[in-house]
C-alpha cells in the first residue's frame, strides 16, 4: 500500500477578512488560509507533518517528490471547499443543535430525569422551542461501563417517545441505538435519522437494517463497547486512526446502497478515548471534513471537562461543553449533540452575529 495524504485546515477565518489565496471551506462563509499536511504510511508511522499556506500545498508536494499524491491533495481541497449537501432536509450551512432525549435510568449524565415517556416527550417539545432542530432519543446508555439491557426494554422505553415527538412536528427525531430490530421499529414510528455509536457494526443486521430504512445515518466512531471502551484506549495518532475508521464506515455504507448524502460522521469525544486524545480530536475536527460528510460533535458534559477543569459534576459542566462546542463552530462542525440547548443555541446566535458584524 502506498503513503496517505491528509489535509487539516487551519488559518480558518471569516470570508470578509480572508485575505490572499485562501480557499473556500465546507461552502461556509469561512475560509482556510493555510493546513496542516500530513503524509502517512501504510503501517502508520507519520512521515511527514507541515503546516503550508493553500497556495502552496501543491507546489511543496512536487519539490518534495511527492508528486504522486498531488491528485489527492486536489481532491481533498476540493472536498474541503464543496458546500454540504443537505442532511435529512437540514442546511447544513449552518450550526444545528440535536437535543439529548434519554429514557434511561442510567445515562452518565441526565439518567433518570427523562425516564416515563411523557416526562421526554415534555422535554422534547421544551427543547424545540428554545432551537433544536434533532431530537436524539435513546433508550440504552452507552456511558463508559455500561451494561447493555434487552431488546424488548428498550424498544419500551423509545417507540412511544419517537411516535410522540415525531407526530408532534418542530424537530427532526433520531434514534440513537447500536441494535438493528430499534432502527426499524423507530424508523417505522416516526424516526427520521439512525445514530449509530458503533458506526452500524456493533449488531451484524444494522448495516442492512439502515439501507432498507431509507434514512439518514450518523457514523460514530467508538473504540471497543461501553463496557470497556475506557481501559486503556490506545492510538498510533487518534485523529488519523479515527479518520481512517469512519472513511471506511463511510464506505461500508455507500456499498450497501446508502447515498453520501445520507451520511454524516462523529469522532466520538469520550468513546475510547483519554483526555489527550479527546483533545486532540477537538483541535483536529477541520480534518474530517475530508470526509466529504457533514460532521456531528457531542462533547455536551463529558467527563474530561470535570477532569481539566475543577471535577465539576456533569450538570455543572455548562461553560466547559460550550467552549468544545464553539471551537467546533470554529472548525465547521454542523451539528452538535447537547444536553443544554438554549445555553448552546444562545451561544451559536451571538458566535454568528460576531462573525457577520462588518
Amino acid at each position: 500500500m502506498s503513503d496517505k495524504l491528509y489535509i487539516r485546515p487551519v488559518g480558518i477565518s471569516s470570508s470578509h477578512s480572508s485575505v490572499g489565496k485562501a480557499l473556500p471551506f465546507v461552502g461556509s462563509s469561512s475560509r482556510f488560509a493555510a493546513a496542516e499536511v500530513t503524509i502517512r504510511s501504510s503501517s502508520g508511522n507519520i512521515q511527514e507533518r507541515h503546516v503550508l499556506p493553500t497556495a502552496e500545498i501543491l507546489p511543496w508536494l512536487t519539490d518534495n517528490k511527492h508528486t504522486g499524491l498531488s491528485a489527492s491533495a486536489s481532491e481533498l481541497l476540493a472536498t474541503l471547499g464543496a458546500p454540504r449537501s443537505s442532511f435529512a432536509g437540514l442546511d447544513m450551512s449552518r450550526p444545528h443543535v440535536m437535543a439529548v432525549i434519554n429514557v434511561t435510568p442510567d445515562s452518565f449524565s441526565d439518567g433518570g430525569d427523562r425516564y416515563t415517556a411523557r416526562t421526554a416527550v415534555d422535554d422534547g417539545l421544551r427543547m424545540i422551542d428554545q432551537g433544536a432542530t434533532i431530537l436524539d432519543v435513546g433508550g440504552e446508555s452507552t456511558r463508559p461501563g455500561a451494561d447493555p439491557v434487552s431488546l424488548d426494554e428498550e424498544l419500551r422505553r423509545v417507540i412511544p417517545v419517537v411516535e410522540k415527538l415525531s407526530q408532534a412536528g418542530g424537530a427532526l427525531v433520531s434514534i440513537d441505538t447500536r441494535h438493528a430490530k430499534v432502527m426499524t421499529e423507530a424508523v417505522q414510528a416516526g424516526a427520521a435519522i439512525i445514530n449509530d455509536v458503533t458506526a452500524l457494526e456493533g449488531d451484524a443486521e444494522s448495516l442492512e437494517a439502515a439501507a432498507k430504512a431509507k434514512v439518514p445515518v450518523i457514523l460514530m466512531h467508538m473504540q471497543g463497547t461501553p463496557e470497556t471502551m475506557q481501559v486503556n484506549p490506545q492510538y498510533q495518532d487518534a485523529a488519523l486512526d479515527i479518520y481512517d475508521y469512519l472513511q471506511s464506515r463511510v464506505q461500508a455504507c455507500l456499498d450497501a446502497g446508502i447515498p453520501k448524502e445520507m451520511i454524516a460522521v462523529d469522532p466520538g469525544i469520550g468513546f475510547g478515548k483519554t483526555v489527550d486524545h479527546n483533545l486532540r480530536l477537538l483541535d483536529s475536527l477541520s480534518l474530517f471534513h475530508g470526509i466529504g460528510c457533514p460532521v456531528l460533535l457531542g462533547v455536551s458534559r463529558k467527563s474530561f471537562i470535570g477532569k481539566l477543569s475543577q471535577g465539576e459534576e456533569p450538570k455543572d459542566r455548562v461553560a466547559g461543553s460550550l467552549a468544545c462546542a464553539l471551537a467546533g463552530i470554529n472548525r465547521g462542525v454542523q451539528m452538535y449533540r447537547v444536553h443544554d440547548v438554549a445555553e448552546t443555541s444562545q451561544a451559536f446566535a451571538i458566535g454568528q452575529a460576531i462573525r457577520q458584524a462588518v
